[in-house]
């Protein structure tokens, strides 16, 4: 009888530590479906920020609004890129190219340029990085 509740001891404990240790390892449908909630996280993020920056009032935009709304675009951006192994190349290729075409576009401006100039120019580039946004965030069925 001893051995009997000795061996049931044991084999609980054993079981008990399996579980504990194995309720720390994430299954790969459980880091593929976080990585695909963060992804629309961040690209709900890219699409406010974008909107934001979209909708600046080109008659009244100082330059110093615009570069905030576009150093928030380019942060979530960033971290968009860190989950884009979810998503279909097509979509990370589109997103990603858009993105490239505003930074491109917007580096390319002249020092002097005033916030009227820079949104009358950009609009091109954050209207394709909004289409290619959306469009990733509808394909991921983000909320």
């Amino acid at each position: 009888m001893k051995r009997f509740v000795a061996s049931g001891l044991i084999c609980a404990a054993v079981v008990l530590g399996a579980s504990a240790c194995s309720s720390n390892d994430e299954t790969p449908e459980e880091k593929a479906s976080k990585a695909g909630a963060e992804l629309c996280t961040n690209l709900t993020q890219l699409k406010s920020d974008n909107a934001a920056l979209k909708a600046l009032n080109p008659a009244t935009a100082t330059k110093d609004q615009m570069q905030k709304a576009y150093d928030a675009v380019q942060t979530d951006w960033k971290n968009v890129k860190e989950n884009t192994q979810t998503m279909k190349s097509a979509e990370r290729d589109a997103v990603q190219s858009a993105a490239e075409n505003l930074k491109k576009a917007y580096e390319g401006l002249p020092g002097d340029t005033t916030g009227k100039e820079a949104l009358t120019q950009l609009q091109p580039q954050i209207q394709q990085l909004d289409a290619a946004a959306t469009q990733a965030a509808t394909d991921h069925h983000c909320g």
